[in-house]
């Protein structure tokens, strides 16, 4: 199976109705692009054996705390997940395979891991993008506890998610509601592919971020900022006329964009180069 051919499998799994799509299926094809010789179906049985295994030691009336609790004390203490705080930025954080095999990642993808065994003990939970550090919480009405996978499974109630907010922000920062809200299937993609984009970005490998805002692109074709960013990274590999077409669509969005005299100069730059 070549690049074209992994693309297309994260394709396939993401055109479908959000509520469908197979959250570990999708991160594992986007690792399938940088890993490239791995089989999905082996870390897609993996979590099916670490659910089976929570599932076995669960009491026969298991309230929502004892749930969490029992998840936590497998993940992190039988298995030993960590979050990595001391690599926080090594790509391999972000590629499920990797964060199973290594037993450990960022917020997101531990949450994912997370998320994909509570799945399968049919006790569901979603996804909380608060801004800065992602969580998860059960899904169901009211529930007022949130989960922090980075951080061993801590369970976290409203007023210590201003706390975190805070100390991550080095100031006081107002809860707004939405911080707390779930995010759908493709958003949670998007976040895993953001923090992609970034650590990419930061090391100077444009190829792999131009990847990476293709497959954003194709979550939410509409994202102009994304195709702002690719036109730009397409600008510095001196592919002009793909640079033009992205940030001239750029500038017919959103006109007024305040970098859109930056922008122009660009395309000035660009035509004579054409």
């Amino acid at each position: 199976m070549n690049y074209s051919q992994y693309r297309q499998l994260f394709d396939s799994e993401i055109n479908q109705p959000d509520e469908k799509i197979d959250l570990a299926k999708a991160a594992l094809y986007i690792a399938l692009e940088d890993e490239l010789e791995f089989d999905p179906d082996e870390y897609l049985n993996a979590l099916d054996t670490m659910a089976d295994e929570v599932q076995e030691n669960l009491p026969e009336s298991a309230y929502p705390l004892v749930i969490i609790k029992s998840i936590n004390k497998y993940l992190y203490d039988d298995l030993g997940f960590t979050g990595n705080a001391i690599d926080y930025y090594d790509p391999r954080n972000s590629f499920l395979n990797q964060v199973i095999e290594r037993r450990t990642g960022i917020p997101i993808t531990l949450s994912l891991v997370y998320l994909e065994i509570a799945k399968r003990i049919n006790f569901p939970m979603v996804g909380i993008g608060m801004p800065g550090h992602f969580l998860i919480r059960p899904e169901f009405e009211e529930a007022g506890i949130y989960v922090d996978a980075f951080s061993r499974g801590e369970i976290l109630f409203p007023q210590d998610c201003q706390e975190k907010l805070a100390q991550l922000y080095g100031r006081p920062v107002e809860l707004q509601p939405q911080f707390l809200a779930a995010v759908s299937n493709k958003q949670f993609l998007v976040r895993m592919l953001t923090n992609l984009k970034v650590i990419y970005l930061n090391r100077n490998e444009g190829l792999k971020a131009l990847a990476v805002i293709d497959r954003i692109l194709l979550l939410f074709p509409d994202a102009v900022i994304e195709q702002r960013d690719r036109g730009i990274l397409y600008y510095q590999l001196n592919r002009w006329a793909e640079a033009r077409e992205d940030l001239e669509s750029y500038l017919v969005n959103l006109p007024n964009a305040e970098d859109a005299v930056i922008i122009r100069q660009l395309l000035a730059e660009i035509s004579s180069n054409l």
